[in-house]
């Protein structure tokens, strides 16, 4: 019984276009995988790059994209201001694929790995949200309460609030994380 190939195509447009990619990135040294439902391709376990179909196009991403040279200027940002690493390739017709300028991408894309360069995730730090501030004012138990936690769960408890964009999902979350305030339990306790 011969084994399935998995191919991700999301909306079933790109198959022969896909397998001519996997053709291609078959002759380099990376190992095919599937993560998240898409073939992809690592090097000593660390991903390097991927393939998948879209709506309108089917695309090559190489996960430290940012860090190729891109001499012809095909590499482009799936979301600006959102994705710092990850740069994609995207191919509109089977004709796109010039073999040898992708093996080209792939091996700087390999060397790249090799050489462990990486964007380091950046934190965001999150000040005292104002409902939150308004509440332990208004509440010497919940005041107190919440100074007693270590500075890690009071990020956490900033963060969980503070990152939501509405005032009304902030005031939402701080009405659900009030009992764990002043029950004394971190927001992220129960998976610790």
């Amino acid at each position: 019984m011969e084994e399935e190939r998995k191919v991700w195509d999301k909306v079933h447009l790109w198959e022969s276009e896909l397998e001519a990619l996997k053709a291609i990135l078959a002759k380099t040294e990376l190992v095919e995988t599937v993560k998240w439902g898409a073939p992809t391709y690592t090097l000593n376990g660390k991903n390097v790059l991927g393939i998948g179909g879209f709506t309108n196009y089917f695309a090559i991403w190489f996960y430290k994209g940012v860090f190729l040279k891109d001499p012809m200027g095909v590499l482009v940002n799936a979301q600006e201001g959102t994705t710092k690493s990850l740069r994609q390739w995207r191919f509109a017709a089977k004709a796109e694929i010039n073999e040898k300028l992708i093996l080209q991408y792939a091996s700087e894309a390999i060397e790249v790995e090799r050489a462990g360069m990486a964007i380091k995730p950046q934190k965001k730090e999150f000040g005292m949200p104002e409902v939150l501030q308004k509440e332990l004012d208004a509440s010497p138990e919940i005041a107190a309460a919440f100074a007693a936690f270590k500075p890690y769960k009071q990020n956490e408890f900033l963060e969980y609030i503070g990152s939501a964009k509405r005032l009304e999902t902030q005031v939402s979350r701080l009405e659900k994380v009030k009992p764990l305030i002043l029950e004394g339990r971190g927001l992220n306790d129960k998976y610790r």
